[in-house]
């Protein structure tokens, strides 16, 4: 009779403030084989602070590769593993995938334990649109391909999310004047759940000249939430007016098919002229 596998629990863990730890989680890293952590000095503090004396070994960026397959061997031996990061949700701009999908293809059973993670804590509080978003991370640290990247994301209409170093955190924010326009809103959020923690909004030319002068600002970790781009109007044209107005376009000038296209669908000519135009050009 096959001997039952263990299970894989990607545990959510504090961003700073040790009391947001869930029961569930302090449940699940007292109870397993074994807990996984980016840095075990790191997370020594959060176990020790608990009480939890679980024994701890490392899986970070440098060696998780090799490290996969010893612990995908304790699993299937029926050992049960906690899978944590230094701070937050694992796997989100932290180590953990290869384990995790090397487990999902072997039939481990994988489990979440929900909590932390610093995106969607900054998110909740920025005040900007939250009902779609886009999570970036962290952005290459070389300005050129910053800033390539940057330029592709000009468009997005979705609210932004980064996550940024306190060492790269002034040239991200110049990149994204930059790119995105020094009139663009953004959020600053700095420290979250810990004794410094700042949340400051405004245009990002305003958010870059406030950290500027202050040094002290320019210390921790970062999230920047940065409004997505007004969506244009010829943009929100629906699919069905879309076919109808490339249909006269096959036929018609321009000027001919949007006149007749906001006489067939009820949409403003002057969209629809705009619309025409970018279907032409392509």
């Amino acid at each position: 009779m096959a001997q039952p596998t263990g299970t894989l629990y990607i545990v959510a863990t504090p961003i700073g403030n040790l009391d947001d730890i869930s029961q569930r989680a302090l449940q699940v890293l007292a109870k397993v084989d074994r807990i996984a952590a980016e840095d075990t000095r790191h997370s020594q503090r959060l176990l020790g602070h608990y009480g939890i004396r679980t024994p701890l070994g490392s899986l970070h960026e440098h060696n998780e590769r090799q490290k996969v397959e010893g612990l995908l061997a304790e699993l299937e031996q029926g050992l049960s593993i906690a899978l944590i990061s230094d701070a937050g949700t694992p796997l989100i701009s932290d180590p953990g995938f290869p384990l995790v999908r090397a487990a999902r293809e072997r039939g481990i059973r994988v489990v979440p334990v929900p909590g932390c993670s610093a995106a969607i804590c900054a998110l909740s509080a920025a005040g900007l649109p939250t009902d779609r978003f886009v999570f970036e991370g962290f952005l290459p640290a070389r300005g050129g391909q910053r800033e390539n990247r940057l330029r592709e994301l000009a468009g997005e209409s979705r609210t932004l999310v980064f996550y940024e170093s306190s060492h790269r955190i002034l040239d991200s924010l110049a990149s994204m004047a930059e790119v995105f326009g020094e009139a663009r809103r953004a959020v600053v959020a700095r420290e979250l759940t810990k004794t410094y923690e700042t949340i400051r909004d405004g245009t990002l030319a305003e958010l870059l000249e406030w950290m500027r002068a202050d040094a002290q600002q320019q210390k921790g970790e970062f999230v920047v939430l940065v409004e997505g781009a007004p969506a244009r109007a010829s943009d929100a044209l629906d699919a069905a007016t879309e076919r109808v107005l490339a249909t006269l376009l096959e036929e018609l000038s321009v000027k001919q098919s949007a006149t007749l296209a906001a006489k067939l669908t009820g949409v403003a000519k002057k969209r629809l002229y705009e619309r025409a135009l970018e279907l032409q050009g392509k």
